[in-house]
């Protein structure tokens, strides 16, 4: 959620920042927002002056009682009535104003920062890196969907039989492989000073709120109506929500944080090549890395994070790019974002496979997540957070890729963790 103080300290800023994410009304929104935060500030000065009319009054009335003036006593005693009664209306008017600034708050996607390049779809973002050798496949090359079904490794139709499309079932080798890169991508993340956390699949409305999930992403989230929980799209929401209504030190930042967890997404509205074998799935797999830095270090530790996951997928040996994403393409969340993409050579298409973003105080601000400077000084903390990595693309990449007449090698980096350097 944006900071009340910097819309009213540069409006004209926001609404220029906000038009860069093809915010529609923009303009409307934040003049609506100050209009009525004038208003709320108006009427909190003169609730403020009418309790010290209060306090001075029942000052008057102890003297007029104790000089016998009972009179003049019961006049400021029904002068007290009228004020309270008058306080009472202000603190409705306060309430009805802080929901509308709220509603409006909430329904305004995250500021980009100035770097962020214009742009309305994926095809205005910029590559800014991209390395590894485009694997050239023999003509007899098949996608991954069928490789799978060729060595019996992931049964898309038995996944259908049991709950729908989007819920694979995983066998033998191919249960193995997701075991062994779920396990490379933690030890991976402990090792760069993550610590591992085995969070809740399920959350409330409240930490679904508080990172930015609702109301943006109501509908692609799987709802429990009978408790008012929600399956997690990303192992960000309870990660983040740790950290809700909390005030760190400075001294202990940054504070990095992993997670592997199932996500549930419902995906409404994907259709055709784009949801072929893993390539869009309704429960998949996903290693999440979290950070909560300091204002002035946020950026850097963005940097980290990119060369982080740059560094897996060279152990992977997976050829990949590196997306600077434009306004028109970024999360509803999301200050800056780069996203990850893998070529996926039966496909012959580049795969993402992961985000690394800054959202700067939009997040802290709902979580009302602060750090303590050395001054004592309470500020809003920044959070980002990464995929490192999520699986199924990754899976999709490994199994075309690495395709061959004897079966489907497994990269060094990962055979400790399968056992076996082949499917076959």
């Amino acid at each position: 959620m944006l900071e009340i103080n910097k819309i009213r300290q540069n409006p004209e800023d926001i609404i220029a920042r906000l038009e860069i994410k093809n915010f529609v009304n923009a303009a409307q929104s934040i003049e609506s927002i100050i209009k009525n935060d004038e208003e709320k500030r108006r009427i909190q000065k003169e609730k403020e002056d009418l309790k010290a009319k209060q306090n001075a009054k029942a000052k008057e009335i102890g003297q007029l009682i104790k000089d016998g003036n009972n009179e003049e006593a019961e006049k400021a005693k029904n002068e007290v009535s009228r004020i309270k009664e008058l306080e009472k209306e202000y603190e409705k008017k306060l309430i009805l104003l802080e929901e509308t600034i709220n509603e409006i708050l909430i329904s305004l996607p995250n500021t980009p920062d100035n770097s962020v390049p214009r742009g309305k779809t994926a095809q205005d973002n910029i590559t800014i890196h991209q390395e590894g050798e485009i694997p050239s496949l023999s003509q007899d090359a098949i996608p991954h969907w069928e490789l799978c079904q060729k060595y019996d490794i992931i049964d898309f139709e038995l996944g259908n039989k049991i709950t729908g499309s989007g819920f694979p079932v995983y066998k033998g080798k191919g249960a193995r492989l997701q075991r062994g890169l779920v396990n490379f991508f933690l030890d991976n993340a402990v090792e760069n000073g993550y610590i591992e956390v085995e969070p809740p699949l399920i959350v409330n409305s409240s930490s679904a709120m508080a990172t930015g999930q609702l109301p943006d992403k109501e509908g692609q989230m799987y709802h429990i109506p009978l408790d008012g929980f929600y399956l997690i799209p990303t192992a960000e929401v309870p990660l983040t929500n740790i950290f809700r209504d909390t005030i760190v030190q400075e001294k202990d930042m940054p504070i990095k944080r992993c997670a592997f967890s199932q996500c549930f997404r419902r995906e409404a509205g994907s259709y055709g090549k784009d949801v072929r074998g893993l390539n869009r799935l309704h429960q998949f797999d996903k290693v999440e890395i979290v950070c909560i830095d300091t204002q002035e270090h946020s950026y850097k530790q963005l940097e980290a994070m990119k060369d982080y996951v740059g560094n897996i997928l060279r152990k992977l040996e997976l050829p990949f790019r590196i997306l600077k994403l434009c306004g028109g393409d970024m999360s509803f969340t999301s200050a800056l974002t780069f996203d990850f993409e893998t070529f996926s050579a039966a496909q012959q298409r580049w795969l993402e496979v992961s985000s690394v973003s800054n959202f700067e105080t939009f997040q802290s601000n709902r979580l009302k997540l602060r750090y303590k400077n050395s001054e004592n000084k309470t500020t809003l903390a920044h959070t980002l957070n990464g995929s490192a990595l999520a699986l199924p693309r990754i899976v999709a990449s490994l199994l075309e890729n690495n395709q061959t007449s004897q079966g489907i090698k497994i990269p060094k980096a990962l055979i400790p963790y399968t056992g076996f350097d082949i499917i076959n």
